[in-house]
């Protein structure tokens, strides 16, 4: 709407705010014109009468009195055609941002620095998916903005309705602007995304990027949390499972009524409770496009997805084609559904923390599509360089510019909502280090707010003290949960051990993950490092006043071989991927224990089952934070393939059918090795283990061998719950024979051995003939000896001597 420039002057300032709140509008399809006419009303007051037209027929008019007093009024008179919705437009708030319910309407605010214009479109369901608007409200930089916030606060019924925005200004891309009016924009604090339903199903005429839209909020959406609160567990008690909500149910052999969504995961994790989990870490799950990379795959014959969803859209919102209900009630009920997961993981004493990828968006580079925060200020979402393409500390294309104080309130804001609304237990932040590099400065203000001369600061420079991570980690809320650091990113910053933490944030430890993949598999010259991984790496954390629990400790991860594929390639084969086979890491640190692939000799698949129960072993035995990666329990395998990102298939399906077959082999080892962790109180310390506690050995009690050539690593525990535990790694090609610490009055008994066939590897008090194979390593044990096959490890037990 325009009005005359000398309007103002007929309402006193201090009614100005008031006339502005009262001011109404009415919008359809086209902007509203005003004609102004001055005359005298009885009284001797001035009057403003604004004839509305070009509404489809409508014609509508907007008084507005000032009275001899200051005083101002504003009466509407509405001329409707039958069957048209209408809406009541005043100029709302601008906070909080997004689309809020409220007072018999919804409040719409949303931020644009560069903005000239900006008009919010209304969608109907129907509407959307004819690609057609249904409304459109054009706001007033008088009226609707305050500041660098746009607002518009509309009365009506708004249920089964959806909204976008459209933003025009300069065009320019080498000046970091790239507004074009005509593209409909998703509003970063949408809370749900609306545009295809059905997972890899593309749109309308094989669009696969079809018109997105918000959903509009009303004010009786409840969810029955059944009284869920926080778990709040001690970081240091967690094993973490890390999965993919779709991968984690999809496959037939699951049994779900709803396979491959938030549903579907819930009804599963009874599997999660069994195996001694309680944390999951769901690989990305906020709103982004499966069908990003959609292509024939002939290699596979199917086509190529986004399967594991690093690739962000929107981060308010669910992934809606992750929910069996699909777009049913305008996304609320997928938003329901994700809750539900959380809610009942929280009944099964499963914490829930979020992949979330706040390193980059889905709009990729300066030529990528303009979907929301491109179109809506490109310069203060993105790190740009002085001609305006992209930096790309990512890998992806674009990196958010984290640390821009719009940017960092909005990844803050962000947050709060998924653990105040969704109720999740923290976050794990893919490539997090990015969130520590310097804004780019497209303004006369440095990476905190305040004016500077010159530049101080090179965009992308790791900052000390990111202004992001500073409010993250003294936030009221968000210090309070988990935050997980992927300490590296893709241009070079590699930061684990150095990571701004706050003495909060923990980190995914790469580090611990190398080690502990040389030792295991024989190479010379890591024996020391090992046991700093054992005792939870204080090399790293200890210095900077951090403790064990800050190591998230992992062998194996989506990103990489499965722990099977580990110990059964010493080459990556990813042309499934269309690729060539040049993606993905080609330095895996793995060993196929002689022979190459899945079909190999008995012998060395005997030596395969020994490495994956060493690596797993050892993962439960090191202080820090445990993390198995999805599948890895029963042995799943990818066929070699380390880069899956682009398979929805059962590459990446749990495959519950093996997880059964396999339940009396490795998943037995798996779940006793879990509860064996949870019921030591020394594998999970406060703090490092100091010598009062642990005593490291070699072959010979208290002579551990730190030599180059040492492959063998022990050490015994004292444990307030168990006693005295003692355990061994022999990574050599070469049997030993080992002396136990002598402990006058006990005896040493095997718990634990590789080396031994299932059942035998873990000796359960449920196990029958438990007594008898004890007795087998009787004559040894008696005399203080211990045999131990190449590449096994071992725990035992002291006892009481019998009389």
């Amino acid at each position: 709407m325009e009005l005359a420039k000398d309007v103002p002057s007929l309402v006193s300032p201090s009614s100005f705010g008031r006339w502005r709140s009262k001011l109404g509008v009415f919008h359809k399809h086209s902007r509203v014109s005003a004609k102004r006419e001055r005359s005298r009303d009885r009284v001797g007051s001035s009057v403003v009468v604004m004839t509305m037209s070009g509404i489809r027929n409508r014609k509508e008019s907007l008084v507005i009195h000032a009275s001899s007093t200051g005083a101002a009024e504003v009466e509407t008179a509405v001329a409707e055609r039958p069957g048209l919705a209408v809406f009541k437009v005043l100029a709302g708030t601008p906070a909080p941002l997004g689309a809020t319910a409220c007072n018999g309407g919804v409040n719409f605010a949303i931020c644009s620095s560069s903005a000239s214009a900006v008009t919010l479109c209304l969608f109907t369901l129907s509407d959307l998916k004819a690609n057609r608007v249904t409304e459109q409200i054009s706001l007033d930089p008088l009226f609707n903005k305050t500041g660098d916030m746009w607002h518009v606060f509309v009365q009506g019924e708004f249920r089964d309705m959806l909204y976008g925005y459209k933003f025009d200004g300069k065009f320019s891309p080498e000046e970091g602007h790239s507004f074009d009016y005509s593209r409909i924009l998703l509003d970063p604090y949408a809370k749900a995304v609306i545009s295809r339903g059905d997972y890899g199903v593309l749109g309308p005429g094989g669009d696969c990027w079809p018109q997105m839209a918000g959903m509009i909020p009303i004010s009786d959406d409840e969810f029955d949390w059944e009284g869920d609160l926080p778990l709040n567990y001690a970081q240091k008690d967690l094993i973490i499972y890390e999965m993919h909500v779709r991968g984690f149910t999809r496959h037939d052999s699951s049994r779900t009524d709803s396979p491959g969504t938030y549903l579907g995961a819930a009804n599963k994790l009874d599997h999660l409770k069994e195996l001694g989990v309680n944390c999951i870490e769901l690989m990305p799950c906020q709103e982004f496009n499966e069908l990003e990379y959609f292509s024939y795959n002939s290699i596979l014959g199917e086509n190529k997805l986004n399967f594991w969803g690093y690739s962000t859209v929107n981060y308010f919102s669910p992934m809606i084609r992750y929910s069996s209900a699909g777009m049913n009630n305008c996304g609320l009920d997928a938003i329901n559904e994700f809750k539900t997961l959380v809610r009942e993981a929280h009944k099964k004493g499963i914490e829930v923390l979020l992949d979330v990828v706040f390193n980059h968006t889905a709009e990729g580079n300066e030529n990528g599509p303009i979907l929301s925060f491109r179109g809506i200020d490109n310069s203060t979402y993105y790190m740009l360089a002085p001609k305006g393409e992209s930096y790309n500390y990512s890998g992806c294309g674009n990196t958010f510019n984290c640390n821009h104080p719009t940017v960092r309130q909005f990844i803050v804001d962000c947050l709060r909502y998924w653990v105040t609304e969704m109720h999740v237990d923290g976050f794990r932040f893919d490539l997090a280090s990015i969130m520590t590099r310097s804004s780019s400065l497209w303004d006369p203000v440095n990476v905190y707010g305040n004016p500077i001369e010159g530049d101080p600061f090179t965009t992308g420079t790791p900052l000390g003290s990111p202004p992001l991570i500073d409010m993250m980690s003294n936030d009221p809320i968000l210090s309070k949960v988990k935050l997980i650091a992927e300490a590296w990113d893709a241009g070079g910053l590699y930061q684990v051990g150095d990571f701004p933490h706050w003495s909060i944030w923990s980190e995914w430890n790469g580090q611990y993950r190398d080690t502990v993949r040389q030792f295991i598999k024989g190479t010379d010259g890591f024996s020391g490092a090992f046991a700093q991984c054992l005792c939870g790496s204080p090399n790293l954390y200890q210095g900077g006043g951090r403790k064990p629990w800050h190591s998230i400790n992992f062998v194996c991860a989506h990103d990489g071989f499965t722990l099977a594929d580990l110990v059964t390639y010493n080459n990556k084969y990813n042309l499934s991927n269309g690729e060539d086979n040049r993606d993905g890491e080609n330095h895996n640190l793995s060993w196929n224990c002689g022979e190459e692939g899945e079909f190999a000799s008995i012998t060395v698949r005997r030596l395969r089952k020994r490495q994956t129960r060493n690596f797993f072993l050892c993962l439960m035995v090191s202080q820090g934070v445990p993390m198995i990666y999805m599948g890895d329990e029963y042995g799943h395998t990818k066929g070699g393939n380390n880069n899956t990102y682009c398979h929805d298939n059962y590459l990446n399906y749990f495959r519950w059918d093996r997880k059964e077959e396999s339940s009396s082999d490795f998943y037995r080892f798996c779940r006793l090795m879990t509860k064996f962790r949870q019921e030591c109180e020394s594998l999970g310390l406060d703090d490092f283990p100091t010598a009062e506690r642990l005593q490291w050995h070699g072959h010979q009690p208290g002579m551990p061998d730190w030599s180059k050539t040492s492959r063998f690593v022990a050490f015994s525990m004292m444990d307030a719950v168990k006693g005295e535990i003692y355990v061994a790694f022999n990574t050599s090609h070469l049997p030993v024979t080992i002396m136990l610490p002598d402990r006058p009055g006990y005896r040493w008994e095997p718990l634990v051995d590789t080396g031994k066939p299932t059942p035998y590897d873990f000796l359960s008090d449920d196990l029958p003939d438990r007594a008898i194979a004890v007795k087998q390593y009787a004559h040894f044990l008696n005399s203080n000896l211990y045999p131990m096959l190449s590449y096994s490890s071992i725990i035992l037990m002291l006892h009481p001597a019998d009389a």
